[in-house]
């Protein structure tokens, strides 16, 4: 079966949600990162060596957690989905 087409309006809507929910991500992944790495009390205006390997880290970290629950919420859409189907064509 294939997937239906948005009208402009939906699709509009769908990018803009991705979008609120990629600001989202990046300002918690920020907020979180900074509070690990960064003292609240700093002295000079650059990073530290240690501060940006710290960062680094973070950040991969952060963002290869939210690839992979990305790919687990897809996976599972996608056996609801099929189970759907399968309780709509009667089981076969």
């Amino acid at each position: 079966m294939a997937q239906p087409e948005l009208s402009e309006a939906a699709l509009k809507f769908v990018n803009e949600l991705e979008m609120e929910m990629m600001v989202d991500m990046y300002n918690r992944m920020t907020q979180a990162c900074q509070k690990k790495c960064i003292p609240a009390k700093y002295k000079d205006p650059e990073l530290t060596k240690g501060e940006s390997v710290c960062i680094d880290r973070c950040v991969a970290k952060y963002l290869e957690i939210h690839d992979r629950i990305g790919k687990k919420l897809t996976a599972l859409s996608q056996q609801d989905e099929a189970a759907m189907k399968k309780v709509q064509s009667g089981g076969k």
